[in-house]
């Protein structure tokens, strides 16, 4: 059976392959109690957001993990959009977001595995 980091990892190696750009994994486990890893890439297009979401989507069913759906409506957007599968959080964002929400920089206590 696959550890939470082993899937975390293979979900950004999908990523990357389906040109995910600057993807990392970070393992914020130590400073977060509400999850274990975030995974995150840069999309270029909201068509490229939809198909990264569905291979991750793929993988997850594939892989018993189940993604989270918010109890409220969120505002949907382009910028930045997240799958919340507990121990993993894949967040899909574009280069702009990326930049201005520097979610590496907020978290760098973590590891960076990837």
């Amino acid at each position: 059976m696959k550890t939470d980091k082993e899937k975390a990892l293979e979900i950004a190696d999908i990523l990357t392959d389906f040109k995910g750009a600057d993807t990392v994994v970070l393992d914020i486990s130590q400073l977060s109690s509400w999850t274990d890893y975030f995974v995150i890439t840069t999309v270029n297009s909201s068509a490229h957001w939809k198909g990264l979401y569905r291979q991750i989507k793929d993988y997850a069913k594939q892989n018993e993990l189940t993604i989270r759906v918010p109890d409220r409506k969120l505002p949907s957007g382009d910028d930045w959009n997240l799958m919340d599968m507990g121990t993993i959080v894949v967040h899909l964002m574009t280069d702009e977001a990326r930049n201005f929400y520097d979610l590496e920089k907020l978290w760098h206590g973590g590891e960076k595995l990837l």
